[in-house]
This record gives structure tokens, sequence and C-alpha cells, in this order.
């Protein structure tokens, strides 16, 4: 349920709840799905099978994959890039994405185009217009 999911090359994912006798839970079938499709969803829970974190790249389940002594070390630079850029646009995006399931494609349209009006007006935006006229990396402020 995250923006950006980074995963250890060890890790995997599995819809367990077979195995003991119960359906997915917790939004599961809702939610993976729409991550996955539908065939993969399905086999995952009725197999009840580990899902290794490269085919969980490989399948769009996941953004990163990392060697395991270096996955936290790029979670924070990761996390540090982000914090350092427009935060308003940034916030704004992530609101445009996790709306659009639910809007048709004007409202989402819509959706987009107050969206730009409102980042339009930050000082950041004004910053990343002079940065790339001066050919220079933007200093962002999240105003």
């Amino acid at each position: 349920m995250g923006d950006m999911i980074l995963c250890a090359r060890s890790a995997y994912f599995l819809q367990a709840f077979r195995r003991i006798g119960l359906v997915p839970d917790c939004g599961s079938t809702w939610l993976l799905p729409r991550l996955v499709g539908k065939a993969r969803a399905i086999e995952l829970s009725l197999m009840g099978e580990r899902l290794p974190a490269e085919k969980a790249l490989e399948w769009g389940l996941i953004n990163r994959l990392y060697d395991d002594g270096a996955l936290m070390e790029e979670a924070m630079k990761l996390a540090h890039e982000l914090a350092n850029g427009p935060t308003v646009a940034l916030s704004l995006i992530r609101k445009l994405y996790w709306d659009s399931p639910e809007n048709s494609f004007e409202d989402q349209l819509d959706l987009e185009f107050q969206s730009q009006r409102l980042a339009g007006t930050t000082e950041d935006f004004k910053e990343g217009v002079t940065a790339f006229l001066e050919k220079r990396p933007a200093k962002f402020k999240g105003k």
C-alpha cells in the first residue's frame, strides 16, 4: 500500500491463508488483482506459494530491488531525494494516482487541471523553471 515499494533480494510475498483454511483479508482481494492482475492474484491466493522479490519486481508489485545489506541505505537515499524535492507537487502527484481508480477519465482530467494550477503557483515551480533555464540543479524549499 506504499507509494514506492523497495525490497531486499531475500524477501518474498506470500498469501498463506489457504494453508490454515482461511481466505485473504485486509483488502488483499481488492488490492492484489489491481497490482498484478486477476489471474496472478488468484494463483497466489489459491496456491499459497512464495513470490520471490525478483518475480515481484518483474510483475510490477515492487519498484526497486536491492541487495539485503544495501536496502536501508538505498531507502534512506530515496527518502532524502523525495524530501528535498518539490514536496507540494509530489504530494499532488501522489493524490492524483491514489484517487484515479475512483474517477472517470473526465474527472481525472479535471483533477489534473486543478492540481497543475496549484503546483504552478508554488515557489518550487518558479525555482524549477529558473534552474532549468540556468542549467543547474533546482533547490526546492517545499513552498
